[in-house]
């Protein structure tokens, strides 16, 4: 499977974005954080430069994050591999380490590391492991793919037609392989002629509703309509939505999702106004040894994000800010979660777990 091959599924579906390149042995990131207003590919080939895109935010959401370590980890074979293999994977792991604490919220990141890691434990030459690193990585990246096509499909028969959807953060093909999770649904109910009509909250500090999610779905063709976070309950209220539907960085083994910051207020809203609240996320994303959202790590990122905006201050100087990236929605307000085994509702202490037998 090659990046053309897995452009050529996505475009099959009718969805013309990709967030990730991998040709002649480098990584190529579309830089999330200049859109809308530029698409600018940042090429790869340090794993260390790698980290500082996932840190950064170069490459968001933690499908899209776990594709990029999987190939971060690859680049740092191919520059090791001349080296013995007891130093091959003494290197290698260090990386790994430096890897696992880029975005500590986003499992599939661990996951994805911990893939490649089953590798070098099973492999013997640093050459033939390199090879399948390679292979193992480009996997991992179609699977992502296939898996949110098909949760598409099981998510999209949910949707009433006509209904008002409404989606937070950017939960789409830049948070993927391609396609996306939320957004994969209402692309999906969109293919099936559903007629819904596609609300997306603005997700402050860093816009990636207004800015990502309107952006991609305007490159298929599909309306959208960004509200100011603050809006959502107003419209749920009124009548004009009449479900949610978001992605996941991190789903607990209780059903407890750890997502972009504004995702519990908006699933309390919901409930408030008995509209269902769906979750659209890859099996990969569920984290059966984390019991519950109590146990998932918060990341918190710099004042700054909140204080300035675009290099300039939207803030009294002077005033303190608090900025965590992530929330956490406990599986009480989770309606139905939507994997590409299909969905699952409560108990999910049962049916998660059944995803995997």
């Amino acid at each position: 499977m090659s990046h053309r091959e897995i452009k050529e599924i996505l475009l099959r579906e009718g969805s013309r974005v990709v967030p990730i390149r991998w040709e002649g042995r480098r990584l190529y990131l579309l830089d999330q954080r200049l859109l809308p207003g530029k698409e600018a590919w940042i090429a790869y080939d340090d794993p260390d430069r790698v980290v500082h895109a996932i840190t950064s935010m170069v490459v968001r959401g933690a499908p899209a994050i776990g594709i990029a370590a999987a190939f971060g980890m690859v680049l740092a074979a191919f520059r090791l591999r001349k080296q013995s293999m007891e130093t091959f994977k003494n290197d290698w792991h260090a990386v790994a380490k430096r890897m696992l604490g880029a975005r500590p919220t986003a499992v599939n990141l661990k996951w994805a590391v911990h893939r490649l890691q089953a590798v070098i434990t099973s492999g013997d030459d640093v050459s033939t492991i390199s090879r399948c690193l390679e292979q193992e990585a480009l996997a991992i990246w179609h699977e992502d793919v296939v898996a949110n096509i098909t949760m598409g499909r099981y998510g999209q028969a949910l949707l009433p037609a006509g209904a008002g959807v409404l989606t937070h953060c950017n939960a789409g093909a830049l948070a993927t392989g391609g396609y996306g999770t939320a957004l994969g649904v209402l692309r999906a109910a969109v293919s099936a002629g559903k007629g819904i009509k596609i609300f997306a909250d603005e997700t402050r500090p860093w816009l990636q509703g207004s800015r990502l999610t309107a952006w991609e779905l305007l490159q298929d063709s599909i309306s959208v309509t960004v509200i100011i976070d603050s809006a959502a309950g107003c419209l749920m209220h009124r009548g004009d939505i009449k479900a949610v539907i978001v992605g996941a960085y991190r789903i607990a083994a209780n059903g407890d999702v750890a997502n972009k910051i504004g995702t519990y207020s908006v699933a309390e809203l919901a409930k408030a106004n008995d509209i269902p609240f769906y979750v659209a996320a890859p099996v990969s994303t569920i984290d059966l040894d984390t019991p519950s959202g109590e146990t998932i790590p918060v990341e918190e990122r710099a004042p700054e994000e909140v204080t300035f905006f675009a290099g300039q201050t939207v803030a009294a100087p002077g005033a303190a800010a608090l900025n965590p990236v992530f929330d956490v929605t406990p599986s009480s307000l989770v309606t139905a979660i939507i994997t590409e085994k299909g969905v699952v509702r409560p108990p999910y202490i049962e049916t998660l777990h059944a995803l995997f037998h």
